[in-house]
């Protein structure tokens, strides 16, 4: 075994292992918290994590097994499932991102129409239409028996064998159109929905501005320290907006990025795709799951006291106690709701 398999093993190892318990404990605060189960876009959340779940469960042993033995791990029939397992959920979890960033765009612009324009129902239609749309491309795999095992991904996945290259016309037609119905059109739904959302987040920003400078003019003995302290909150308000919507659109373009434009290149005739790098970016692509409880879920005030509360039941201790760091290093204080929104 090389150095760089065994390093592509122990990314897989860990990146199942952080998905699985991240996924799993934001499916627990939901089952723990009425009032996270009240939230619509929580729909979107549990389509998500599901998603996340299911392709750590299914895909990562299969693309794990195919990395140790360097050859293909299961038969067939089991890697054609697989292959189908990846498209559909792949394409449903990116379609649940970008529903999340429609969501938090109708929250922030028509924050007095939330209520009519997001209902239960609405985001349950928006859920079956992801099922159906990411079911459209994984049949269509299925039918067509472009599902298999890719030596250069080291995993069973959709992939034309060489002894069918009479379809290759229409194969690169379904890449093409896959990568750009999931991949491409959630990164432009989540650029639109985001940078609107920072529009608005910043001329929230720019009110607060304006009323902070104002009583510093009207309190002329205030001492300097607290008015440092109150310029330097300024700067940090206008920056966490803009931060928090680069780390949304960032990890999206990170992940998914090289992985889907290695199989646009791969449809070259003349070009040939080095296995450590088609495998390094199935990795990355995986690490997708372990990072999306973080961005959406676990790093917010409402999770974190849940999963406070549960620890704190399992230990049998005072919550209080557990949640004082909790409560100290929150991100989403009372004076920045205009900003805390966008997530």
């Amino acid at each position: 075994m090389s150095i760089p398999e065994f390093l592509l093993e122990l990314s897989i190892v860990v990146i199942a292992v952080v998905s699985l318990l991240t996924n799993m404990s934001v499916l627990l605060c939901f089952t723990q918290s009425a009032e996270l189960r009240s939230h619509v876009p929580g729909i979107f959340i549990l389509n998500l994590s599901f998603s996340n779940i299911l392709l750590t469960v299914i895909n990562m042993p299969a693309t794990f097994l195919g990395v140790a033995k360097g050859a293909k791990p299961l038969g067939d029939l089991l890697c054609q499932a697989v292959s189908f397992a990846e498209t559909f959920l792949t394409a449903n979890a990116m379609l649940s991102m970008a529903a999340l960033s429609m969501d938090r765009w109708v929250a922030v612009v028509f924050p007095l129409r939330y209520s009519s324009k997001m209902r239960y129902r609405d985001a349950c239609l928006i859920v079956a239409y992801s099922w159906l749309h990411s079911l459209s491309f994984s049949l269509t795999q299925l039918l067509m028996a472009w599902g298999g095992y890719s030596h250069t991904y080291a995993s069973c996945t959709v992939h034309l064998d060489g002894g069918k290259r009479s379809q290759l016309a229409a194969y690169a037609s379904f890449t093409a159109l896959f990568h750009c119905g999931s991949f491409a059109l959630c990164l432009l739904v989540l650029c639109f929905a985001y940078l609107k959302v920072l529009r608005v987040a910043r001329s929230h920003c720019k009110m607060i501005d304006v009323i902070t400078v104002h009583t510093l003019i009207l309190l002329v003995d205030i001492h300097p320290s607290v008015k440092e302290r109150c310029l330097a909150e300024q700067k940090k308000r206008r920056q966490r907006a803009a931060k928090k919507i680069s780390i949304f659109i960032g990890t999206f373009v990170l992940c998914f990025s090289p992985y889907v434009i290695t199989r646009l290149v791969e449809l070259l005739p003349s070009v040939h795709i080095p296995r450590y790098w088609g495998m390094t970016a199935k990795c990355l692509s995986y690490a997708k799951t372990s990072s999306d409880p973080f961005v959406y879920c676990l790093l917010r005030q409402q999770y974190r006291k849940v999963l406070v509360s549960i620890i704190s039941r399992v230990l049998r201790q005072n919550p209080y106690a557990l949640s004082i760091h909790s409560a100290s290093s929150t991100l989403d204080t009372t004076d920045d709701n205009c900003i805390a929104r966008i997530t």
